[in-house]
């Protein structure tokens, strides 16, 4: 006989909306931004919180959405990559990012924005330590970083 898990009710806001959902007990977020609301910007990685190809927001700070589980999440908000776009457009460090080449194989490319969108809220105008700090939870295999943290600069001189 199969035991019958009885699903947790999750009330959340998600990139602005309001959101209202039963989850199974031990789903994490990720799960739930990728598979319930389809949300798929956010990367499954490595699954250990090593490579940060899941970083999101959670309240405002960076975390690895395949380490909390969704039911912590409740009255909290979320921030993905999709929550970045206004109106169609894409936010600026998006721009940057396509401007510098620092997209290739596009994998880390959402937890890394979203590790660089933290950080330029938090400080606009961060020094190279600084920002090489805030994305080192963040593994990329094709760009070799220069061309990452050198879009990050260009909005630190900039100040957006």
């Amino acid at each position: 006989m199969q035991e019958v898990v009885e699903k947790v009710e999750l009330a959340f806001t998600v990139n602005g909306e309001a959101m209202s959902l039963r989850v199974p007990p031990g789903a994490t977020l990720l799960e739930v931004l990728r598979e319930d609301l389809e949300l798929t910007g956010t990367k499954y990685g490595c699954g250990e919180g090593e490579c940060g190809a899941c970083s999101v927001l959670l309240d405002g700070r960076v975390v690895n959405s395949c380490l909390v589980l969704a039911q912590e999440c409740d009255g909290l908000e979320v921030l993905t990559i999709e929550g970045l776009r206004s109106n169609g457009q894409l936010h600026p460090i998006q721009k940057a990012f396509v401007e510098y080449g620092a997209i290739q194989c596009g994998f880390c490319t959402p937890g890394m924005i979203m590790a660089a969108y933290a950080l330029l809220e938090a400080n606009p105008s961060p020094s190279e330590e600084e920002i090489k700090r805030a994305l080192e939870g963040n593994l990329c295999r094709c760009t070799g970083y220069r061309k990452i943290v050198d879009a990050v600069l260009s909005l630190a001189r900039e100040g957006a």
